[in-house]
């Protein structure tokens, strides 16, 4: 197994920017994911370097997507409906439960949770912040930067 480079080097540093330039990864294709996930994938996906994702992770990821998705759309219908029905707790309140409770889950599998992102992943956290600052210099015109020609 080849060794990871360090991501305080160059070499992160191209990698870093190589993967912002390729733009945000897309579900596999056996994987659906509705429009009202694409957010939710969106920044998943932001929440670890590029290259670092492979077809499991990205499958798992759209079920996260899709599970938050839901989250909101019932959150959304709880609003609507009320928290009481009936004299009875609104049943969609279970199931908020136990979608949030997957994705924390899914979130801790995937290794994108916010200790992952910012805490002890030191170096998952350095070559995330390096393709975000690479991502950034995109509106500096004076900056040679790599892109993806189809």
């Amino acid at each position: 197994m080849t060794r990871r480079p360090r991501s305080d080097s160059t070499k992160a540093a191209v990698t870093a920017s190589q993967n912002a330039a390729l733009g945000t990864l897309l579900p596999p294709a056996h994987v659906a994911l509705p429009d009202t996930a694409a957010p939710f994938w969106d920044a998943i996906m932001r929440n670890r370097p590029r290259d670092r994702w492979n077809d499991a992770d990205l499958a798992m990821a759209a079920v996260m997507a899709r599970d938050q998705s839901s989250v909101e759309r019932l959150q959304a219908e709880i609003a609507t409906e009320g928290d009481v029905i009936g004299g009875k707790l609104n049943p969609k309140h279970k199931l908020v439960e136990t979608l949030a409770r997957r994705v924390v889950a899914m979130a801790r599998a995937l290794h994108v949770h916010a200790e992952a992102t910012t805490g002890r992943s030191q170096n998952q956290g350095k070559a995330l912040e390096l393709e975000q600052a690479a991502r950034q210099q995109d509106d500096d015109d004076l900056i040679p930067r790599l892109a993806v020609v189809r």
